[in-house]
């Protein structure tokens, strides 16, 4: 029976590791939502995303966009 005991253990804490994995996942899911939901913003408005990585808006370049 220990063995059984020893399985349900490991299983235990590998069902906490993916609850961890999971709810990680969900915080970046969030983070990239909020990104993406700011940048259509700024599109929208015309102004350039608020990125450090970000690359400069040409304003009066000729191109639609």
């Amino acid at each position: 029976m220990k063995e059984l005991h020893a399985v349900s253990e490991n299983g235990t804490k590998h069902a906490e590791k993916d609850a961890g994995r999971k709810a990680r996942l969900a915080e970046q899911l969030r983070a990239n939502l909020q990104r993406r939901k700011a940048q259509a913003r700024a599109r929208r408005a015309g102004d350039a995303d608020q990125r450090p990585e970000g690359l400069d808006t040409e304003k009066g370049s000729g191109r639609d966009g």
